[in-house]
This record gives C-alpha cells, structure tokens and sequence, in this order.
C-alpha cells in the first residue's frame, strides 16, 4: 500500500506504519489540536474556501481533493531542506532532510484552493500527512497567484523550535546526507529529483533545488565504476 495515498492518510494506516520511529509520532489528538489552533488564526481577508501553499511533494502529489490549482509565489521565504529524517526517505541509522521553507527570498509553487464544502475532511487528511511528527509551524501567509491576485493561504514552515530543525542546509551539507539516505517511501534523492521535474512542469525553476539535484547527479555518477 502507498502509505501516503487517500485511505492511507484516511484510515490510520499511514500513522500506524510509522509506530516505533525514532521520533514519536503526534497522536490523532495532537494533530486535531494543531489544525483546530491554525484554523482559529484564519485571517479575517482569508475567504470560506481554504488556499493551500505547496512548495514540495504537494506539486506532483497532493492527494487532495481541490477545485483550483494555480502556480502561486510566495515571497520572503525560501526552499530549504532543514528538517532531520528518520522515516519515509530515511532512517535512524542514516537520517535524511525533509524540506521546508524558511525566512528570506521568494518560493516559487502551486496554490491549490480546498472548496468551503470539502475543506474539513481535506485539511484533515493533509494535517495527517503533514504534521506527523510536528515539525512545521502551519501559517497563513499571502501568495501571489500567476493571474495576478493575491490570497491567504496555509503554508507549513519550518519551526526552528523542533529537535529536527537543522540550521546548515547549505548544499554542501545536505547533498551528502540526501544522497546517502533511504527508506520505506524511497530515496531522498529521489523526492529532489521529483522535484526538481515537477518544477519543471509548472514552468518553474528553483536555483537550490537545481544546484542540489546537480550536485546528487555528480554524486552518484562518480560512484559508479
């Protein structure tokens, strides 16, 4: 089963499969509990369909049910893989980067837009997937869609704050760490080079994810008899 498929994040099994990590996932109260908190932040410009910002793996898999999908800018933060990883594309024994976005410059992805009617239940399945483990900060921020507009929409940022935030996501640093790590969901490297493609398709380009991809390339060619 894909674990980060519909009825995995639906059913439970997408929580169950990560009993025993190395980080402690949050309980389905915890989870309820950080969406209930955001959605009482909501701004009061914020309209009654719910705006989701995906920077990452929400561009080429959402499992959402949405009714709009826009590429979208969001300005003053940037991609950075700064969160540890010890499930999905890694391992306690080899830990991974997850990305995140941080404070400074612009980011380039897809607003996609939850209607009023849906938004509970598909909140419910991307908080699921989301904040397993509690290492974003959910915020709403403006972006700026590609006709011109702008809306509030919900973002998870990295929370320095976290035992899994990590301050050097230089690429230095972290292209031998992805490059090492694996897990259940597949490589680390494999999600930069979804990336990296997804971007693509969208017409989109990220200078750190193309260096980081880059120098995973250079990487695993030099590895290779």
């Amino acid at each position: 089963m894909n674990m980060l498929s519909r009825s995995a994040l639906r059913s439970g099994a997408y929580l169950a499969s990560l009993e025993g990590s190395e980080e402690p996932a949050w309980t389905r109260e915890q989870i309820e509990q950080s969406l209930k908190d955001t959605l009482r932040q909501r701004p009061a410009s914020a309209s009654k369909d719910v705006w989701v910002f995906g920077y990452g793996s929400l561009i080429w898999y959402p499992a959402l049910v949405f009714d709009r999908r826009q590429v979208a800018t969001l300005e003053g933060w940037h991609r950075s893989f700064c969160l540890r990883m010890t499930s999905g594309r890694g391992t306690s024994a080899v830990p991974g980067r997850m990305l995140a976005v941080e404070p400074g410059g612009l980011t380039q992805g897809v607003g996609l837009r939850l209607s009023a009617r849906l938004a509970d239940e598909e909140l419910r399945v991307l908080w699921t997937r989301e904040m397993i483990f509690g290492s974003y900060r959910p915020a709403w921020t403006s972006i700026k869609l590609d006709d011109g507009s702008y809306v509030d929409a919900i973002t998870f940022v990295a929370d320095p704050l976290r035992a899994q935030y990590q301050s050097d996501a230089t690429i230095s640093v972290v292209s031998p760490i992805i490059g090492a790590a694996s897990g259940p969901f597949g490589s680390n490297a494999e999600y930069v080079f979804n990336l990296r493609t997804a971007l693509a398709r969208s017409g989109l380009f990220d200078a750190y994810i193309e260096s980081l991809a880059a120098e995973l390339d250079l990487r695993a060619n030099a590895s290779v008899p």
